[in-house]
């Protein structure tokens, strides 16, 4: 592509504060509905029980929960697995008494002729699970800066940084709205898209610092922007056709995996279409408007040094 007769169609740092106001706006009303809404905390980080039922022919969830209301219980939750939906899953938040559980293993045995295996997570093992879960994205965010930065400097791991945290934000925030279930393969997604999204970004970085080695002069915050505009154009047809082959993979998985992954092939998907856009629009401008500044602060470091020497003299 030639970036002389591209330039002025894909402008990207020209449309920057476009691309931080959508994403201000978009994550200031997430967080008010994550204040208000709040997330769906699954029974991984609150306490509950679990009851796996095993079916001797393939089942759907009204039936179960149906079953469960004969004997007057009411699941939060039945997920199907196994290959032929014989496995039902119901889980219980606030969790089940000893009495209750043998009720329900009881019904179940004479319904489907197997007992059901029983699972109960305590409020101080969801605790743990839940501290886990953040540590582990802290962990990978706090590695992946000190990478960043050693690897490049210190702005490229702030604007990276950013990024991520607007992605793992845009992820929370349509889980909030939809009220979708937040369990441990969605901390999995979140994870897995925090290594696609820091990928992409290190690719799109890579190629500005090469351009920038290439330029003879870079002074002004013009020439920041046109060393971004063409590295972005440059890993354009790369990084969409990366997140096209991965949205495709789990696209299958949402619409053929069964509701055992259907939480973890959503995150994906949104995961996926956050990272691209916040390495498109997000990371790549915000090191140009970063850069520009600790350009300008170091000519009026210089210019005020030169004033001195001159006063001195």
């Amino acid at each position: 592509m030639n970036f002389e007769k591209s330039k002025y169609k894909l402008d990207f740092v020209k449309h920057r504060k476009k691309f931080f106001i959508f994403s201000a706006a978009f994550i200031a009303a997430g967080i008010v509905l994550l204040s208000t809404l709040g997330l769906n905390l699954g029974i991984d980080f609150e306490s509950g029980t679990t009851v796996e039922i095993l079916a001797e022919e393939e089942v759907t969830a009204g039936e179960i929960e149906e079953e469960f209301s004969e004997i007057g219980y009411e699941p939060d939750d039945v997920v199907l697995a196994g290959d032929n939906n014989d496995i039902a899953r119901a889980s219980f938040i606030g969790g089940l008494s000893q009495e209750e559980s043998l009720e329900i293993q009881s019904h179940f045995e004479e319904m489907y002729g197997s007992t059901p295996n029983v699972s109960t997570i305590t409020p101080i093992v969801g605790e743990e699970l839940a501290q886990n879960a953040i540590i582990s994205v802290l962990i990978a965010s706090v590695g992946i800066i000190i990478y960043v930065t050693i690897r490049f400097e210190l702005l490229y791991g702030i604007s990276a940084i950013v990024a991520l945290f607007h992605d793992a934000l845009f992820i929370l925030i349509v889980f909030s709205i939809l009220q979708l279930e937040i369990n441990i393969p969605f901390i999995a997604a979140v994870l897995t898209i925090i290594g696609y999204s820091i990928n992409d970004t290190i690719v799109t970085f890579d190629r500005i610092r090469e351009n920038m080695k290439r330029e003879e002069t870079v002074e002004t915050f013009e020439d920041i922007s046109r060393i971004v505009n063409k590295s972005l154009i440059q890993t354009l047809a790369r990084s969409i056709n990366t997140v096209l082959t991965v949205v495709f993979a789990a696209g299958a998985l949402l619409v053929l995996g069964g509701e055992g992954l259907r939480v973890f092939s959503l995150a994906l998907v949104v995961g996926l279409v956050a990272g691209t856009y916040s390495s498109l629009f997000i990371a790549a401008q915000l090191w140009a408007v970063l850069k520009s500044k600790q350009m300008h602060r170091r000519r009026l470091r210089l210019e005020k040094k030169e004033e001195e020497e001159i006063e001195k003299a």
